[in-house]
């Protein structure tokens, strides 16, 4: 009778679960028992905003004997302070208070109807319109005032490799007209030497295989500067080319880093642009663009 009567009061009385989750208002409340004190006591979470370290901090908050509380995902690792509660609460959990570890099954929670969830849809970008408006010119200034710095910087440290360029692109530009001019003297010489040849030292009959070897070398040389360089021998090229060789040269001779100052220029150029960009929807009063640092 006595076996009766007990197996009896534990059907009337079932034992109370150590952990529940319910949703009330739309907000998940978690009910847990105290270990210190030996009561039941309710935590409201904010699933979107509260984070698992949050919620941890408030219970033992509440009861200052907990000296230990965690929380473990079903495999046995551990779940991270900085995980949201929305995201704990969509699987089964563990929750370790002190020594005593409770196993949690959050409740499926009904999917929002499309009216409302287009409605929290509205709110949401309600919300997002309000903070750029109150946040938009602070940042703004903020980030101008950023930018003005780091062109300030990149103008300090190319102000002396710009002066370097300066003298040694003058010192190219020289050898390269002063190997024009020479080219275009041997020209001279060589058309004389040879009108000098035909008319008053020899005859034309005598002058014309030689003419015809000459411009056939030149030929030669013209098709070896191709097979060199995989370009026509066309002069504006062909003078690039050769103030180019006497620039990197110098370069190298006066230790003119020409790598670092490419990359200085376009940080610049990509300064300079993202400051427009920025400073545009203020005079005209429009929303401002993105800007993607590259850092």
């Amino acid at each position: 009778t006595s076996s009766s009567m007990t197996s009896s009061l534990t059907f009337l009385f079932p034992p109370t679960p150590e952990v529940t989750i319910n949703y009330r208002h739309g907000l998940p409340v978690v009910t847990l028992t105290l270990p210190t004190r030996s009561e039941r006591c309710r935590f409201t979470v904010k699933p979107m905003v509260t984070t698992v370290g949050a919620f941890l901090q408030d219970v033992q908050r509440e009861d200052k004997g907990i000296e230990r509380a965690e929380v473990f995902a079903t495999d046995g690792s551990k779940v991270s302070d900085a995980t949201l509660m929305e995201v704990l609460l969509m699987n089964d959990f563990k929750l370790v208070i002190n020594n005593t570890s409770y196993s949690v099954s959050p409740p499926v929670k009904d999917k929002l109807s499309s009216e409302h969830a287009t409605e929290m849809e509205d709110i949401k970008s309600l919300v997002h319109r309000l903070f750029v408006a109150l946040h938009l010119e602070d940042h703004q200034i903020r980030k101008e005032r950023e930018l003005l710095q780091k062109l300030d910087h990149l103008k300090e440290e190319l102000l002396p490799l710009e002066q370097m360029k300066a003298r040694i692109m003058d010192s190219a530009n020289a050898k390269t007209s002063r190997l024009l001019w020479v080219g275009l003297a041997l020209m001279s010489t060589q058309g004389g030497a040879l009108a000098w040849l035909t008319w008053w030292v020899y005859s034309w009959d005598i002058m014309e295989p030689v003419t015809y070897f000459i411009t056939y070398g030149s030929a030669m040389a013209f098709y070896a500067y191709f097979v060199l360089t995989k370009q026509d021998y066309i002069y504006p090229d062909a003078k690039d080319r050769q103030f180019l060789h006497y620039f990197y040269r110098k370069s190298k001779k006066q230790h003119f880093n020409v790598e670092r100052y490419n990359k200085l220029k376009e940080d610049l150029a990509e300064a300079e642009e993202s400051l427009r960009r920025l400073r545009q929807p203020l005079h005209l009063r429009l929303p401002i663009q993105e800007i993607h640092d590259k850092d």
